[in-house]
């Protein structure tokens, strides 16, 4: 049976301030109203397929069965890394997941942050590979490339299987600008798209063959994994032993059944922000713009806007992305340069680099709107049927007005509830809860006071999401 594989492990930095390691781009609807995880899975449904496995990290599980669950889609298993260790070791979690389901399975692997606009030659290639992965060839997809992209790895085809499906010869690093043109003009190489099909049996037994390390890891963490509903979670310390490889260095570089599909789907990898200006519909004037956005006489830019009015006149080439708390300008041609932003960030340790305004959590969301010292002001948002945990506070007292829906207010031992213009006082110490029983979501002014107000003030006494400290 085809299962779809999605690797939602990437932070795509190049993306900031939109993109951050709290929320990276997957999560993101960056070019739709879907997320990119959710474009990535309405993809497969035009296939005969079963229901698909998920590899991301810890920190993310409740934003992908959130977004899952908004599809209505039910995965077969959300396999949650418990450190990130690059591509070869995430697929093997899974294709080791996918076996023990079934022996026979045939594995579509897919980034979670890619952009194809044609689904259906994209299927139709899916299609086209399955017969040569069923016999145990190892395909790639290879992008049959519109310029000299040096931004991209590529790979070099061999002798011709069938129509568009060839003998995979080589993989080739990014080239320089020169190499690039030779690449296009010679018509014999693809770029590397990094989505593969392949049997999971077979991709196991080359893994084993070519990095016995990582596959000795990643059977022992999954031989002694722990499973909750359908999320499974690897053992922590016996794959924290893995070697950190991709796919293509691993196995697809070294074994002897690679083999590449050509695939012309109007694929983008949207690893700048100049690759969503390529795949958006653009003005007469060259301009995309999404949010809040006036613009006078500018050309070839892109500009987002997501709290506030974004105004310019007279500029090109330029890139503008606005969010709460971070504003990106950059010349649309050096965007590649904005992680060089985020790793600056790091350094001076400014939580703009990974952290927004907004944090997701399972139950919804928060969003601070004011930080002073001594208080702060926080919008909440609580999904309808979900519920924070019963916690207490060492440090600050709370305020909560409902601005929208009903809440349900626990107290100590009294429970009540909050209509929209009601509100509520929380004493320092008291243990407390709070939850959404309607239909609609909840939405609370929240205000803190007290001499320490960080995230890690919360002892939990009960969580139906499993979290602890």
């Amino acid at each position: 049976m085809l299962t779809p594989v999605l690797l939602s492990g990437g932070v795509g930095s190049r993306l900031w301030p939109v993109s951050r390691e709290s929320h990276p781009k997957q999560f993101l609807a960056l070019t739709g109203e879907l997320s990119m995880l959710q474009e990535t899975l309405r993809r497969t449904s035009g296939l005969e397929a079963a229901a698909p496995i998920v590899v991301c990290n810890e920190e993310h599980r409740f934003m992908v069965a959130e977004q899952l669950r908004q599809l209505d889609l039910q995965p077969s298993a959300l396999i949650l890394e418990p450190q990130g260790r690059n591509t070869a070791p995430a697929l093997a979690l899974a294709a080791l997941q996918s076996v023990a389901m079934d022996p026979e399975s045939i594995l579509l692997v897919l980034p979670a942050d890619h952009v194809i606009t044609d689904v259906e030659a994209f299927i139709a290639a899916v299609e086209k590979s399955l017969p040569l992965a069923g016999e145990g060839k190892l395909m790639t997809f290879g992008v049959v490339p519109t310029a000299p992209e040096t931004g991209f790895g590529y790979i070099k085809c061999g002798p011709g299987l069938a129509a568009d499906l060839y003998e995979l010869e080589r993989f080739v690093e990014k080239p320089d600008a020169a190499a690039a043109r030779d690449y296009l003009e010679s018509g014999g190489y693809l770029w590397n798209s990094g989505m593969f099909l392949l049997r999971a049996q077979t991709y196991l037994e080359e893994l084993g063959a070519r990095a016995p390390d990582i596959f000795s890891c990643c059977e022992r963490a999954m031989r002694a994994a722990t499973t909750d509903m359908y999320f499974v979670r690897p053992d922590a310390q016996l794959f924290e032993q893995c070697p950190s490889d991709s796919i293509d260095y691993a196995v697809m570089e070294k074994t002897d059944a690679g083999a590449v599909v050509s695939l012309n789907c109007g694929w983008s990898d949207v690893g700048a922000w100049s690759a969503l200006w390529d795949v958006a519909e653009r003005d007469a004037d060259g301009n995309v713009f999404r949010g809040d956005v006036i613009m006078d006489n500018c050309r070839g830019s892109y500009f987002r806007s997501e709290s506030r009015l974004v105004a310019a006149t007279g500029v090109e080439n330029l890139v503008v992305v606005e969010t709460a708390d971070a504003i990106l300008i950059a010349d649309r041609d050096k965007v590649q340069d904005v992680k060089r932003i985020v790793t600056a960030l790091k350094q001076q340790q400014r939580t703009e680099a990974t952290l927004h305004r907004r944090v997701y959590r399972p139950w919804g969301c928060y969003e601070a709107l004011i930080t002073a010292e001594r208080f702060q002001v926080k919008r909440i948002i609580v999904n309808p049927g979900q519920r924070l945990s019963l916690q207490m506070h060492h440090h600050r007292a709370e305020h909560w007005i409902v601005v929208k829906g009903t809440a349900e207010v626990t107290c100590e031992d009294k429970v009540f509830m909050l209509a929209e213009d009601e509100s509520t006082y929380i004493p320092l110490g008291h243990k407390h809860r709070l939850a959404n029983p309607g239909y609609i979501p909840l939405e609370i002014i929240e205000v803190q006071s007290g001499t320490y107000l960080g995230e890690d003030d919360i002892v939990r006494f009960e969580d139906v999401y499993g979290r602890s400290q």
